[in-house]
């Protein structure tokens, strides 16, 4: 019979975690187009964020929350808006979280794994879900 010596010797070695600081400053260093995305879409998240938080408008007992022709057509409702409380609106506001902080740590994660493309193509594909985003609100707002 082994021992636990020859068993933990014969185990394959752990998979070093992912360090992000490490990788960032990798980005950094060689990558400069995906550093620029990943910072543009750190703002444009900031500029949601600010701009999500700013229209709240928790003084209102009920706003215009969502839109779709389906619904409206379902419901009865002239142009498909649907009216609920504010506090349906702080889905913008955690929407800009995502996008801004989580979109890209995955980035930094799928660029360890996978490339530089890969990572890019996640960027730009959360920089098309903040605009969709300032879209739907725009509507939703009225402003557009």
């Amino acid at each position: 019979m082994s021992s636990a010596k020859d068993k933990d010797s014969e185990q394959l070695p752990k998979e070093k975690k992912l360090d992000f600081l490490l990788t960032w400053k990798e980005i950094c260093k060689k990558q400069k187009g995906l550093m620029i995305a990943m910072i543009v879409l750190l703002v444009a998240s900031t500029v949601l964020l600010i701009f999500a938080l700013t229209t709240l408008r928790p003084q209102n007992a009920v706003v215009i929350v969502g839109y779709g022709d389906v619904y409206g057509e379902i419901a009865g409702l002239s142009g498909g808006y649907r009216r609920d409380v504010w506090m349906n609106m702080l889905a913008f506001p955690i929407l800009a979280l995502v996008f801004g902080i989580l979109h890209n740590l995955i980035a930094l994660r799928i660029y360890k794994k996978y490339g530089k493309e890969t990572a890019l193509v996640m960027v730009v594909a959360s920089l098309v879900l903040v605009v969709g985003t300032f879209v739907v609100m725009f509507r939703l707002l009225g402003e557009w």
